[in-house]
């Protein structure tokens, strides 16, 4: 049984930010809130998420598992507002999904959540960290992505650095110690990653207050923060592109 009441603007959130991975996504209610693990088909990205039930302006839930073809759901949040309430029903008995917005009612069939089995989070030991402005760090990835695909990210015991090299151009944007809000290394590391990944993502950190990324020499990428006043979080994994990749 599931019967909850969520701001459009935060369920807008959760959406766009799996969609960034996965077009179908198995949703795990429980008493204490949101739980979802997905993998990009590739193998390449994932997302784990967790929001907390007081984020919601109602939850009831018996502990449910709910795949969900997530265009659906972006299909009727295009059209609310941001301040529209969103409700959401489920009973197993029907094996239905019901959506209101307003004066919309939409019902949607569920996903078999057998085929939509969350990922293992990957254990990962990362020597430094780096944390920032989602403003920063989206502007950044934007300037790299006017160079080209692949973008470098380094870090030093006094700086962060992001650089992109195309043929004839080069973008190169850094930030001292004393920019950006913490700063954790104790030899120089680069790795590098693909913007068709990071720049997605970009967007949902964009109006966050800060994003934390961890890496090392040619390991994944790790980023943090939070949304919705600290009531959900995104831990995003990203592989990274070594010499030899096609």
């Amino acid at each position: 049984m599931l019967n909850i009441t969520a701001r459009s603007e935060l369920l807008r959130t959760i959406v766009e930010t799996l969609n960034v991975v996965v077009e179908d996504a198995r949703l795990d209610f429980g008493e204490g809130g949101l739980e979802v693990r997905v993998v990009d088909p590739s193998h390449v990205a994932m997302v784990q998420m967790g929001v907390d039930a007081a984020a919601f302006d109602n939850w009831e839930v018996e502990d449910t598992a709910l795949g969900i073809e997530l265009i659906k759901m972006k299909e009727l949040l295009s059209l609310a507002s941001s301040t529209d309430l969103v409700e959401m029903q489920y009973d197993d008995a029907v094996g239905q999904v019901n959506l209101n917005v307003g004066k919309i009612d939409r019902v949607i069939r569920p996903l078999d959540t057998a085929n939509l089995s969350p990922p293992n989070v990957p254990g990962l030991d990362l020597p430094s960290s780096v944390t920032i402005s989602g403003a920063d760090l989206a502007q950044a990835l934007r300037a790299a992505r006017q160079v080209g695909d692949l973008v470098n990210l380094s870090l030093e015991p006094d700086s962060f650095s992001v650089h992109v090299s195309g043929d004839q151009d080069s973008v190169s944007v850094s930030y001292g110690k004393d920019e950006v809000l913490a700063l954790d290394c104790e030899s120089p590391v680069r790795s590098q990653f693909s913007l068709t990944y990071l720049l997605p993502m970009a967007k949902m950190m964009a109006s966050t207050e800060s994003v934390c990324l961890r890496f090392g020499e040619n390991l994944p990428l790790k980023i943090e923060f939070n949304f919705d006043n600290d009531a959900g979080s995104v831990v995003y994994f990203l592989a990274p592109r070594v010499e030899g990749d096609l």
